[in-house]
């Protein structure tokens, strides 16, 4: 079976420019969840911390991931 040729620049760049998409995006929703996190924990609210935690952590994972692939990628 042949071997599968890695990406050429053109698509490498496509998606590097695809991930810095998502990744703002994701960026852009940790941000508003700290500002609704810190709005409510203000307001007295303390039931919103962990919830909003734990997503924030879920975000960072999907980020390493994407940063993981990018050097993998890279690698090839």
């Amino acid at each position: 079976m042949a071997k599968k040729p890695p990406f050429t620049r053109d698509q490498r760049l496509t998606i590097v420019y695809g991930m810095l998409c998502i990744v703002t995006m994701i960026v852009i929703l940790q941000l508003w969840l700290l500002v609704s996190t810190m709005n409510a924990f203000l307001g007295g609210d303390e039931s919103a911390i962990w919830p909003a935690a734990l997503f924030s952590v879920m975000c960072l994972g999907l980020n390493a991931g994407l940063i993981r692939y990018l050097y993998s990628m890279d690698r090839r």
